[in-house]
């Protein structure tokens, strides 16, 4: 089987070897525009110096639990640029005493009991691509130990419901093989988020995961049709149905609870026909304010495109999906029948209303029609196919890009339309004065409603190498506090964690605060879960 890396993102025999990251390198600044460092080795992983785990599971779970360097390492950290340069560095503050892989939610069940016994906390893992803080081991002194709970070895779809159209999935599923199961019955759930190759069906539930669809079904929520959890206190599990005014939502109350009211085991969730049919542009705008005004017209008017998103010109010219002089819109609509639902003929009213506010888009280059590509494939040597391959290649670059001596992450919000352009200035504003001379802030739009957008901005800087942790942290605060000040959220998709938890605390009504404490009482009285995430430990 393959082996994820011990640090940072994907695999360790699809990462770049020392001797090829030097060779590109200097490629890679000059198209960056950005001046890095010497080309550093990360620590290897014999090199890695772990503390001794604090507990043992009993004999009758020891076969779905390790206790490894690599398991342990491999689980001690997200994938938060903070979180990539501490595992870079050899550093692993926090590392899980245990690593459990249960097979079953008989599996589940024992391992809670047993912490419960043990005095050890839980952190539900998913696919480990958290970028906020939320699957690390950082737990109270309280607790005896930690235990990763990883629920990869629960990845099969279960049950598919062809007459209501969903299907019931185990929370490990990782996206592909979600939908290679999915694909057999020429069906798929079309939730693509940019760590779609490694995160979980149960991590997208659990931190309100925003996915493909750029309007009408951005988040996972619009998905879930009932939600099945473990609690320490009894299984969770919401009725099975498309929609129901009983009360506060069990499912719905789950979805974004981040692993704090109990482990998710299954779920099912609105499948749909694969789509046969699609319609493609990329448009023009001389200016990034040009392109909003376009982007409300098209969200107010109906259409509902499954793709429109606005990048400003520079990120544009970095994704090499232009040459940097006008923002891009990405345009598409797509169809499981285009008899149904012509693409081409609701492309071409969208185009309309670009072109109200000058807009321009090569028309040899629009497609009106044709197959839909899978995620993380490309639609052609076009700007909207370098966009979207440099769009799921970007976790690879980040890595690479922390041995080069750059910082780059990323931070997102929505807003609503009257206050978007006010947000924008303060938070580039506040970002720019802490990056400091040779980098950037760039923007763009990754999802869009009727009453506004949700901006989501990526920060590239040389690295003060040594100090890229308080370096990153510097900006990030001031950039977060002008995005709160301005009236945004914390986060539109990439959840709370521990990274945001100072913003969060100021962004809920106390009152919802304390109703949150309640629940978390209830069905973890021992506080096991997660402690320390959207509530104090």
């Amino acid at each position: 089987m393959r082996r994820r890396k011990h640090w940072g993102w994907g695999y360790e025999d699809d990462a770049w070897s020392p001797q090829q990251l030097r060779a590109a390198a200097p490629g890679l600044e000059e198209h960056l525009r950005i001046a890095g460092g010497e080309v550093q080795e990360p620590v290897a992983l014999e090199d890695v110096v772990l503390p001794a785990p604090r507990v043992a599971p009993p004999a009758a779970l020891a076969s779905i639990c390790a206790a490894d360097a690599h398991a342990r390492a491999s689980h001690a950290w997200g994938c938060s640029y903070a979180d990539v340069v501490r595992g870079f560095r050899g550093r692993f503050d926090f590392p899980p005493d245990v690593v459990a892989r249960p097979r079953g939610e008989r599996d589940v069940e024992a391992l809670l009991e047993w912490a419960a016994g043990a005095n050890v906390a839980v952190i539900p893992y998913g696919g480990g691509t958290s970028v906020s803080g939320g699957v690390q081991c950082e737990i109270p002194a309280r607790f005896d130990g930690a235990l990763s709970l990883d629920l990869s070895g629960m990845d099969r779809v279960l049950q598919i419901d062809e007459v209501s159209q969903a299907a019931c999935i185990q929370a490990g599923a990782l996206g592909p093989a979600l939908e290679k199961q999915l694909r057999a019955l020429d069906l798929t759930l079309r939730f693509y988020p940019q760590s779609f190759e490694l995160s979980t069906l149960g991590g997208w539930i659990a931190t309100r995961a925003g996915g493909h669809f750029a309007t009408a079904e951005t988040h996972i929520d619009d998905l879930v049709e009932s939600v099945r959890a473990i609690t320490p206190s009894g299984a969770w599990q919401s009725r099975r149905l498309p929609g129901s005014g009983a009360g506060p939502s069990p499912d719905r109350m789950l979805l974004g609870s981040e692993g704090i009211l109990g482990v998710i085991t299954e779920a099912w969730v609105r499948v749909r026909p694969r789509p046969q049919a699609h319609s493609l542009a990329a448009v023009r705008f001389g200016t990034f304010e040009t392109g909003i005004d376009a982007l409300r017209a098209i969200a107010q008017s109906g259409l509902r495109p499954s793709n429109c998103r606005l990048i400003d010109a520079e990120e544009a010219r970095m994704t090499g999906a232009s040459d940097g002089t006008a923002a891009l819109l990405v345009l598409g609509f797509e169809a499981a029948q285009d008899a149904l639902a012509p693409v081409g003929e609701l492309l071409d009213r969208g185009l309309h209303l670009c072109a109200e506010v000058g807009g321009e888009w090569d028309e040899g280059a629009v497609r009106r029609g044709g197959r839909v590509p899978g995620a993380g494939r490309g639609t052609g040597g076009d700007a909207v196919g370098a966009w979207r391959a440099a769009f799921f290649r970007a976790p690879y670059l980040r890595d690479a890009f922390v041995a080069m001596g750059i910082l780059s992450e990323t931070f997102e919000t929505a807003i609503t339309w009257e206050r978007f352009a006010a947000l924008h200035a303060a938070v580039t504003a506040a970002a720019g004065e802490t990056i400091g001379t040779g980098g950037r802030i760039t923007c763009r739009i990754s999802h869009v409603y009727p009453d506004g957008p949700a901006p989501y901005f990526t920060v590239l800087a040389p690295a003060r190498r040594g100090a890229e942790l308080e370096q990153w942290a510097q900006i990030k605060a001031a950039a977060t506090d002008a995005l709160i000040a301005a009236g945004g959220t914390i986060t539109h998709h990439h959840a709370v964690g521990r990274d945001h938890r100072r913003w969060y605390d100021r962004q809920r009504p106390a009152p919802f605060a304390a109703a949150l404490r309640a629940a978390k009482a209830a069905v973890d009285p021992a506080g096991l879960l997660n402690p320390g995430v959207l509530i104090e430990a």
